[in-house]
């Protein structure tokens, strides 16, 4: 018999339809304005898929709305582990793993959001396969399936012991009374170890396959991270789209085709010209923000000429930021990255290996190199 810990949050997701922007600390506000709770029905939806595998494995979960009330709804074998308090807290989670850990379950199934994960990264020793069913507002941890149905069908792939690889996962979470004055802070809690099938699990890249968006949400929450570590810099941000999820993340106005000049997570100007950027980071600590042009690999010279060789010397190679997807990166066929500034001097000095940011606390090394040094 497989078995299976089950938890709940029956608290997760209250806050996202009345725009709460979470739901930690916010339960009660978010009752009275009329949210609905919905951890209790995703997690249904995710349990409806091992319906017919019943006579396979044993649920060990929570009383109450915790867990012991979905499986008497789906009618589902079960055994009650833990009671935790009314109204459920954050401690009732991290009890509740260590109370199933103790039935020796071979995967931990849990619904919530970030903060949930968290929780359960917190109590769950190494080596524990963990599962997310995603009902929290803030998902940006690895270890949630991408729907409650796609969370259930990789678990019933493992309950009829069909081979799945497993692979560690990110636990990520942002500061929600920042976030709702505006402010990203992102922050990595840990990793646990999750079934590694890309169809059913949110992950960011697996086997060199990656999903867009999420890997944008992991470059910008990186950038970001290290941008609260350097509080007294101004961040000059270049423009292209990989650049604007950054911008989008801080919950900044952005220029598209453009560059914004960023200090202490706040808007400083927009749209500068190559004259007035100087003339703005001349004399102060910068760092420059910037991705390249997909296809072809220029970082500079390409659409972005604001950034002079006077702005370029100013901030130092040293303090650019470049940022990309794998998926660009391999669009350039293994051709270097390119850069024409107009100061060929300068283009000499920022040739060699750079840094490349592919996602969250994630980088590679791609050579910038030009045909005419080539040649030499």
């Amino acid at each position: 018999m497989f078995k299976i810990g089950l938890i709940i949050n029956p608290l997760a997701g209250l806050g996202g339809s009345v725009a709460l922007k979470g739901s930690d600390g916010m339960a009660e506000q978010a009752l009275v304005l009329g949210a609905e709770p919905r951890a209790l029905t995703r997690t249904q939806l995710a349990l409806a898929e091992l319906t017919d595998l019943k006579d396979r494995f044993t649920l060990f979960t929570v009383a109450g709305d915790m867990g012991e009330t979905v499986c008497r709804q789906l009618a589902l074998p079960f055994n009650a582990c833990y009671r935790p308090a009314s109204p459920t807290t954050a401690e009732d989670t991290r009890n509740a793993v260590a109370s199933l850990v103790e039935q020796g379950i071979d995967l931990l199934l849990f619904a919530g959001g970030d903060g949930t994960a968290r929780d359960v990264c917190a109590a769950a020793p190494d080596g524990l396969c963990v599962l997310g069913i995603p009902a929290g507002v803030k998902i940006h941890s690895g270890v949630y399936g991408v729907t409650p149905a796609g969370t259930g069908r990789l678990l019933a792939k493992l309950v009829r012991g069909e081979p799945v690889s497993l692979m560690e996962a990110d636990v990520m979470d942002i500061d929600e009374a920042a976030f709702r004055e505006g402010r990203v802070r992102a922050r990595r809690y840990g990793e646990m170890l999750i079934p590694g099938e890309l169809s059913y699990v949110q992950a960011v890249k697996v086997s060199g396959v990656e999903s867009d968006e999420l890997v944008l949400t992991d470059i910008a929450d990186d950038i970001i991270e290290r941008m609260q570590e350097d509080d007294d810099c101004y961040f000059i941000m270049g423009s292209g789209s990989t650049v604007a999820a950054v911008m989008e993340r801080l919950g900044l106005e952005n220029t598209l085709l453009g560059v914004d000049l960023v200090y202490q997570q706040r808007l400083v100007a927009s749209d500068l010209d190559a004259r007035g950027l100087y003339q703005q980071i001349r004399d102060k600590k910068s760092k420059l923000v910037i991705t390249l042009i997909g296809g072809q690999g220029h970082i500079f010279g390409r659409g972005n000429q604001q950034l002079s060789p006077e702005v370029i010397k100013t901030v130092g190679r040293d303090n650019i930021w470049l940022l990309a997807t794998k998926t660009k990166l391999n669009s350039l066929q293994g051709r270097p990255l390119r850069v024409d500034t107009n100061d060929p001097e300068l283009d000499r000095a920022l040739g060699g290996l750079m840094r490349v940011i592919t996602g969250y606390h994630d980088e590679v090394l791609v050579r910038v190199a030009n045909p005419e040094d080539e040649a030499q």
